[in-house]
Order: C-alpha cells, then structure tokens, then sequence
C-alpha cells in the first residue's frame, strides 16, 4: 500500500514562493487596481505563472476545469501525481488549483488530493444555476466548519490579486498550515474604486471600508456590508436608500465573514479566560466598534454564513442571504436590503414604522 505523506515545507519552498510572489506583484494595472473580475485575475495569475519558465519550475497550477486551459501552457489537470511522487513531496511548491466545483463531496475529495495545501479557485458562480452562488447549500458550511480552510469571496479582481499574495505568503514563506478558497464570479468591478495597499491588507482580514454616501446632515445612517458578487446589490442599495429615503449608507466590502467570526471568537475565549489580562479585540470590532448605527451583512451564500458575526455586534444587526427572501432568482435583491435597513433604522426608533410599510409597497415586496 502506498502511503500519502503530506509535502515536505524546506528552504527551497520560500524561495519558490518569493519567486512567485514577485511575479503576481507586476500584474497589470487593471487587476491591482480592480477593475478585473476575481476569476480573470486569478486566471491570469494562473497563466504567467506557467508560461515563464523562471516562476513555472517553482510552482503548481493545476487545472481541473477544461475552460480555464491554456495554450503554450503545461497543463495538469490532478494533484494526485505530485503526492505519488517522491521529488514533489520532498520539496513542496505553491500550488494554484483552478476549479469548478458545485457539491461539499467533491470540495472534500479536493482537499484531500491537494494534503489540504494551496489556494483552490472555484468559478462555481459563473454557470447557471438555481442554487446561491451555483453551489449546493451545504457547500457553505463545509467551508465555515473545515478548519484547515479560509475561505475568500472577493468582490473584485484587487480583492483575490491580494488574497493569492497573501495566500503565498502565508502557506509557503511563513509555512502556516492549511489551504484558502476562494469563491471566484467574473462580472465586471466598477463600482468599486481601487483599493490601497491598507484596505487591501484589512480585506484579509475579512473586511474593508470601501466607501460612504452621504445626505443631509444629521440623516439617518446605516451601516451596510458585502461580500463577492453580492456587493453590487449592496452599492445600488445604498444609492436607494440615498434618493428614495434620505438615508446615508457606510458601505463595508468582507471577503471573509468566516474569518472575522473565527478571529472575533478567538478574542472573546481568551477574554473569558483572562479576565485579569487586558481584552483582546479583533478586526471585526475595530472596524465596526460598539453601538452605532444598524448593521446589515449581506452575503450570496445562505443568510447563516452572514450571520456568523451577528454575535459579536452589540448595534441592531440583521442578516441576509440568498435564501432569505421568497424571490425567484438565487441572487440577493437590493429592494429587500433597503427594506431591512429601513426596518432597523424604524425598530431603533430612528425613522417611523410607516417608511417601511412605503417601501415595501414601492418595491411590490408583499
């Protein structure tokens, strides 16, 4: 019986993927800047990888899904032949898997091929299909409970370009263990302006302010987040809420409500079992504080995938999915996002009951 030894991390692996890093670091300007989609960046990405033969000896990029090959490129489409194979093991080198995965079994048998390492980019969200995000609704919750994974939902290219350089950095410079995902669509991004190196570095965290709209002074505010594809019914909500209702809107990009929910949790065990030691506190916290205004998390996956950071919210929180709503469509609509805002801003007793009533008429929501 053969036996599947997990890669060997060695001197040789950080030099690889120092020379990896470098390479993605020059990528063209309207990736970095994020006027790309997430899935023809990381195409990209996947591409000069391979055609330069100074970064395809250092690395792996498998390609599962026949759509994303490429030509002049050497093409793998399993990782099972690098964990027979005693050279590769000896030496582990960033692996790219690139995709196209609908159910939890096949994630799971993914993983399980790759000794869960490397960064796997699932285009799921790009087909057809009458399930949120193209993926069966256990999918997210695979994801939520596997520990060895961190998983990403970037709303545009800038997003996964510093996603897959962390991501390098991580896995095979610092050696951490585990593997990321990344949930990949590929609609276009302008109506997100390029983020800096700050935001990008906080979007690793799990979570970014993008940008504010503003009305009249003393208006009522809400506080609205997004992640993935899901944010652009989170922008044409708030300029909704701006025009229809006279409300201003903070909007707030997360890549990863798992990761934030995962750190806030971290912080509040040790909290509990230090009292006497100062109080941790996590991304999640800092960037949206205690009290405030209400908070709307809006996700593509399930409402519960959102609701993982519903806890450690003290304002009014409220959470919503692609299952959330009796619609058709498997996509979040940005009428029940206003609706819901308006309804938190009325149960604070900020705005009166009856705006919501309007706009639930105004938007044929009954």
């Amino acid at each position: 019986m053969i036996g599947f030894s997990s890669f060997n991390k060695t001197p040789e692996t950080r030099l690889a993927a120092q020379v990896c890093i470098d390479k993605i670091r020059t990528l063209p300007e309207q990736h970095a800047s994020g006027f790309s989609s997430p899935l023809r960046t990381m195409l990209d990405i996947a591409n000069r990888l391979e055609r330069d033969p100074g970064t395809a000896r250092h690395s792996w990029v498998i390609r599962a899904d026949k759509q994303s090959q490429a030509e002049h490129c050497h093409t793998r489409i399993s990782a099972w032949p690098l964990r027979l194979s005693a050279a590769a093991r000896a030496s582990e080198k960033p692996l790219l898997y690139l995709i196209r995965s609908a159910t939890s079994a096949e994630l799971c048998a993914l993983s399980n091929e790759t000794a869960n390492r490397g960064i796997l980019c699932n285009d799921i969200e790009t087909l057809p299909s009458r399930w949120p995000k193209g993926a069966h609704p256990w999918v997210p919750l695979w994801l939520v409970a596997n520990p060895q994974c961190i998983p990403f939902d970037p709303a545009s290219g800038a997003e996964a370009h510093a996603i897959a350089l962390a991501a390098m950095q991580s896995l095979y410079v610092e050696g951490n263990d585990g593997f990321y995902y990344l949930a990949l669509h590929d609609e276009p991004n302008d109506h997100l302006a390029p983020i800096d190196n700050i935001s990008a570095s906080q979007a690793l965290k799990g979570m970014y302010k993008c940008s504010g709209i503003e009305t009249d002074v003393g208006a009522p505010r809400v506080r609205l987040l997004g992640a993935g594809l899901a944010l652009q019914s989170v922008v044409s909500a708030a300029q909704m809420l701006r025009d229809h209702w006279g409300v201003a809107s903070e909007l707030w990009s997360c890549p990863s409500y798992t990761r934030l929910a995962r750190e806030a949790d971290k912080a509040r065990r040790w909290n509990r079992l230090h009292p006497e030691m100062p109080r941790r506190s996590s991304h999640l916290l800092d960037c949206l504080g205690t009290g405030g205004s209400p908070v709307v998390a809006v996700t593509g996956y399930a409402q519960h995938v959102a609701d993982q950071i519903g806890g450690h919210i003290t304002s009014r929180f409220v959470a919503l999915g692609a299952d959330s709503t009796r619609a058709a469509s498997p996509a979040v609509d940005k009428h029940w996002i206003v609706v819901l805002a308006l309804q938190a801003l009325a149960q604070d007793g900020v705005i009166a009951q009856t705006c919501v009533e309007q706009a639930m008429n105004r938007y044929r929501l009954q």
